[in-house]
């Protein structure tokens, strides 16, 4: 199942901040949630806890399941290449994952609800499935009748933007619109995670 609780403490659990909201609340408190969170030593977590926790942190930092990750780590298995490096470039070209990392949204948690809710399209047409997988050339939009939206509004402005636009990203602010050029390399993509630990849990 998808975590659905306070997101800040997902950022307390994993020992980084895994959403720009969560940056100065941890730095405010970057010690575990709970009663003993400030006595926790995060360096005495044994081989086993710290490759689990570098799998949760990739399922928190993109909103997915459990059974979404997995299917997800088959995939990139089967692949030519990185297993992990593969793993994170097929949750990187997810429509919710692009949409956030567009500026269109604040957060993968509003990146998800909108194309939930069937404000996004891909090549003119709606899509409402968050984890559609976007290939190289498609263009991604709000759709017209969305785009007086309040949030939308403020994403056309260049709020939510990144100081650094994704290279593998056109994107167009004003117009709520933004072109995959071509497939992510793992090198273009900022994620707080070390992909490898995630294979070794996988694999063991």
């Amino acid at each position: 199942m998808r975590y659905t609780g306070p997101k800040v403490r997902l950022s307390r659990r994993a020992g980084v901040p895994l959403t720009k909201k969560a940056v100065r609340y941890f730095e405010q408190r970057p010690y575990p949630p709970g009663e003993h969170g400030r006595k926790t030593n995060r360096r005495s977590t044994g081989d086993y806890g710290l490759r689990l926790m570098e799998k949760q942190k990739l399922r928190w930092y993109y909103d997915v399941s459990e059974k979404q990750l997995r299917r997800y780590w088959d995939l990139a298995a089967r692949r030519p290449g990185k297993s992990g490096a593969e793993l994170v470039v097929l949750l990187e070209s997810r429509l919710a994952s692009l949409v956030l990392r567009a500026g269109i949204a604040p957060s993968i948690y509003a990146a998800r609800q909108y194309v939930n809710h069937g404000h996004i399209t891909v090549d003119g047409r709606k899509v409402d499935i968050p984890s559609y997988i976007v290939k190289p050339g498609q263009t991604v939009a709000v759709r017209q009748r969305s785009r007086l939206m309040q949030p939308f509004v403020a994403a056309a402005e260049g709020v939510h933007a990144d100081d650094v636009t994704a290279p593998y990203l056109n994107v167009n602010h004003g117009e709520l619109r933004f072109t995959l050029v071509t497939r992510p390399e793992r090198e273009q993509v900022r994620v707080p995670v070390d992909e490898q630990l995630v294979v070794e849990h996988y694999s063991r």
